[in-house]
This record gives C-alpha cells, sequence and structure tokens, in this order.
C-alpha cells in the first residue's frame, strides 16, 4: 500500500546550505533503498517536505525525522492512502525557491513567503504541484 505524507517544521539553528546538501544526499541514498520518494522544500527556517511510498517505510522515516535534532515543530499537514506516486521522479527533488515567482505564493497564501503553518495539507499540496508544473524543483533523482 502506497502513502503519501505531507510535514513541516522549523530547522534548528545549525541547518545551512552544507548541511542542506549533506541531507539531500543521505536522504537520496536511504530513500532509494527504501522506495521513498519525494519532495524537500527550505525556506526562511521551514521545511516543508511530502513523502511517498510504502505505510510502513513513510511511517518509519516520518518518526525518524521528528525525533531529529534539526526539526523542531514538527507538524503532519496530510497523511493518505493513494493509489499512485505523484513524485515517482525524485528519490529526493528539492524545491528551488530561487527560481519561483512570489505571486505563486500570493496565490495560496497571505504573504509572498513559505509558511506552511498557515495552509492547510491541501493547499500546500497545491503549491508543490504547480513547483513542479513551473520547473522548480532542481537537484537528479
Amino acid at each position: 500500500m502506497l502513502v503519501r505524507l505531507m510535514y513541516a517544521s522549523r530547522a534548528a539553528d545549525s541547518v545551512g546550505t552544507d548541511e542542506l546538501a549533506a541531507i539531500l544526499r543521505r536522504s537520496r541514498q536511504d530513500n532509494h533503498a527504501g522506495g521513498i520518494t519525494g519532495l524537500l522544500c527550505l525556506s526562511g527556517g521551514i521545511f516543508l517536505q511530502v513523502l511517498e511510498g510504502g505505510r510502513s517505510q513513510v511511517s518509519a522515516l516520518y518518526n525518524r525525522i521528528a525525533a531529529d535534532a534539526r526539526h523542531r515543530d514538527v507538524v503532519l499537514l496530510s497523511y493518505e492512502e493513494i493509489g499512485e506516486r505523484r513524485f515517482a521522479g525524485w528519490a529526493m527533488g528539492l524545491i528551488d525557491l530561487s527560481r519561483l515567482n512570489p505571486a505563486l505564493l500570493l496565490k495560496y497564501s497571505e504573504a509572498a513567503v513559505l509558511d506552511p503553518y498557515a495552509l492547510s495539507g491541501r493547499v500546500s499540496m497545491a503549491l508543490f504541484d504547480e513547483l513542479i508544473a513551473t520547473a522548480s524543483v532542481s537537484c537528479s533523482p
């Protein structure tokens, strides 16, 4: 059974460019082996991530993330059983907000900043879908 999980968290102060690159490298290795796909976004100290895969694998990964000292205020935004993956092309894709037109954020929120704590899971997923459509996802699968 496939599931899709979306969560938000606040990054610990120590998460910078180098740490993000290390997270992505490790995620791609581990996720490929575990059959997990998804996308990650870090903006303004806030992580927004979607994970897809088998129920037990996604749940175990989410539990590890929730216990990881690099994350604070972890909030589950959505969890659903799915028939197919939306993000099958990425062991872990990175949303490149430098390529983003701020008007896209305004379409879904009160301000042109990423704040998943102020959005529903459904709205956050719609934003992810548009980011993919506008080629705002970087890094190879």
